[in-house]
């Protein structure tokens, strides 16, 4: 294969998209494995740095001989062709190697958020029917507690300084022995059967006693690939069934519009890789580019204008939030900035104040970079358009990526809108998903086929082209709450608290947060006989982390009469967005 050696070495022809220029709208896409279009940047630049994890950096060579070793380990282990493996934790090299190794044997990566509660993980490994786990030392109580009726094969610990340089390795480890003792006075802890774990170094070496070349099993493109996790349409968590071919097409997208996407180039890996603007865009993207990637396990807002001096890289990729914490530090230097050339943001809308105010940030601090704007689905893998990197409207989210379709559609049909006149963003092109996890109605009202013999992925979301071609958006179809970039989907929660036996209904909204853009807040009515109170609430509390991730609980819980309705009898939210705005909102704090 030549694919990436033609985008990095050779002009590819173009049309002309106007009024943009000459711009890049068809690539040449191969079916092939993950892996395997990896082998061709590593072949290429062995020597250049892959990965760097708190100052310890990995040549690409090196790095997929770890991937190679990490396959072998699976094959003893016993995963086979089409299991599912699942892994459950943040951006550390461990993670990032058993992603590529589970795909050379043939197996597909199920990625989960390592802050999921119990009863999530439970479902999650339920759903996919995954017998293999990787997971943080930190996260094995609830781990072996979520899979304990599970038909759990091995549960494979490492930690987040295995690693580390060995001073920092140090360091980190004294620090965890005495938080480790504290947890210990402060709780019981359970007995659980530890039977199946393997620590990550011992399974390692596994793979030194494979003596067979069969570990890197025959596979189509087509093939699944990863397992994402997203809410569809409804809210309900569903399992976003990604092909090699999808999240590959998508990398040489990026890389074919993104400037600083090129060999020795680095970028910040802040995005987490059990999200698809993380795993797809600062890894995969990253790693096929040839580019150097410093692994960040867990972001700290108040750190990063101490990271960017210290690693110089070229690309930022983040949420709305990391960069409002970049242009609101109070970093003095007006240089430091030198090293970035491409800024990038994701997973949430991006106000047009806050890019105007990003950008001065950077042109103050020595960049000359202009904040982009990427917009895309799990669905799609991640971006489907993006914002050109020398041509801006305020409020545009930009243009289709290579090979990409963009139209506006009334929703619920197949009626194509004027230009400027609102309707749903639906996309057509090569890195859709294959469908939802065992949710065939689901995939059916997502994956729309329509008159025009193409399949269409409703977005949900409702925007307009303007007619020089540009896609603005506008709001959302389904009910959902983004906080820190992280998804939050009402109609699930509500559906939780119903079940509890205080309550009548409940109806959840967000509202502003000065740092995570949105929080929730919980609207109840108690059932009769039921009052608020303290104790009252801390049980509701109780009950929803069982089944609900930190970062998606509420920040506040509202106790009402009755909900609000409109004049046709639906739910006022709008109502009680605005009342809870004005009690919990930002401006209150």
């Amino acid at each position: 294969m030549n694919f990436l050696r033609k985008m990095f070495n050779k002009e590819l022809e173009s049309e002309r998209l106007k009024p943009f220029g000459d711009k890049i709208t068809h690539l040449e896409y191969p079916s092939c494995l993950l892996h395997e279009l990896l082998l061709e940047t590593v072949l290429k630049y062995p020597k250049l740095t892959a990965y760097d994890y708190f100052g310890k950096e990995v040549s690409y060579q090196k790095f997929y001989n770890k991937i190679e070793q990490a396959a072998k380990s699976l094959k003893v282990l016993g995963v086979k062709k089409g299991d599912r493996v699942t892994i459950c934790m943040p951006n550390t090299p461990e993670a990032i190697i058993l992603v590529y190794a589970v795909n050379m044997v043939g197996a597909t990566a199920n990625m989960i958020h390592p802050l999921s509660s119990e009863n999530e993980i439970e479902y999650y490994i339920d759903i996919s029917k995954s017998k293999y786990i990787l997971t943080l030392d930190l996260l094995k109580t609830r781990i072996l507690k979520a899979t304990k009726n599970q038909n759990i094969e091995r549960i494979i610990l490492t930690s987040v300084s295995d690693s580390m340089p060995l001073v920092i390795k140090t360091a980190y480890t004294a620090q965890q022995i005495v938080k480790d003792k504290l947890n210990k006075k402060e709780q019981a802890i359970e007995e659980l059967d530890e039977s199946k774990i393997i620590i990550w170094q011992e399974f390692y070496n596994l793979g030194y006693a494979y003596n067979k070349n069969n570990y890197k099993e025959t596979g189509a493109g087509e093939d699944e690939a990863v397992i994402l996790y997203s809410g569809g349409t409804t809210g309900k968590p569903k399992g976003v069934r990604l092909s090699n071919n999808a999240i590959n097409s998508m990398a040489l997208q990026v890389i074919s519009r993104v400037e600083s996407a090129r060999p020795g180039k680095s970028v910040l890996s802040i995005l987490p890789i059990f999200h698809g603007f993380g795993l797809a865009c600062c890894v995969h993207t990253v790693l096929l580019a040839g580019m150097k990637s410093y692994l960040i396990p867990k972001f700290k807002p108040d750190e990063l204008p101490k990271m960017i001096k210290k690693k110089k890289p070229n690309l930022i990729v983040g949420v709305p939030t990391l960069f409002e914490a970049l242009a609101n530090s109070k970093e003095t230097s007006k240089t430091y900035l030198k090293s970035v050339t491409d800024c990038i943001s994701g997973g949430d809308i991006l106000k047009p104040e806050l890019r105007k105010k990003v950008n001065k940030y950077l042109l103050d601090h020595g960049s000359n970079a202009q904040l982009r704007v990427g917009y895309g689905l799990t669905e799609s893998v991640a971006v489907v358009i993006l914002s050109p990197s020398y041509y801006y409207k305020e409020g545009a989210i930009g243009i289709p990526m290579p090979d990409t379709d963009i139209k506006i559609f009334k929703p619920d049909s197949f009626k194509e809108c004027k230009p400027n006149k609102k309707g749903e963003i639906c996309v057509s092109g090569p890195s859709m998903m294959m469908g939802y996890l065992n949710e065939p109605e689901e995939t059916k009202n997502t994956l729309i086929t329509h008159p025009d013999g193409k399949l269409w992925l409703r977005t949900g979301d409702i925007g307009y082209k303007n007619r020089e071609g540009i896609i603005f958006f506008e709001s959302r179809l389904k009910r959902i709450i983004i906080t820190s970039g992280y998804n939050v989907y009402p109609q699930y929660m509500e559906q939780l608290l119903a079940l509890h036996p205080a309550i009548e209904t409940a109806v959840v909204v967000g509202v502003p947060h000065p740092y995570k853009k949105q929080v929730p807040v919980a609207n109840i009515v108690l059932k009769e006989n039921y009052a608020k109170s303290q104790e009252l609430t801390q049980s509701i509390k109780s009950y929803l982390e069982k089944s609900v991730a930190k970062y998606s609980m509420p920040l506040a819980y509202e106790y009402i009469k009755s909900v609000p309705k409109t004049l046709i009898g639906k739910v006022n939210f709008k109502k009680l967005e605005e009342e809870c705005t004005k009690k919990y909102g930002s401006d209150n704090k």
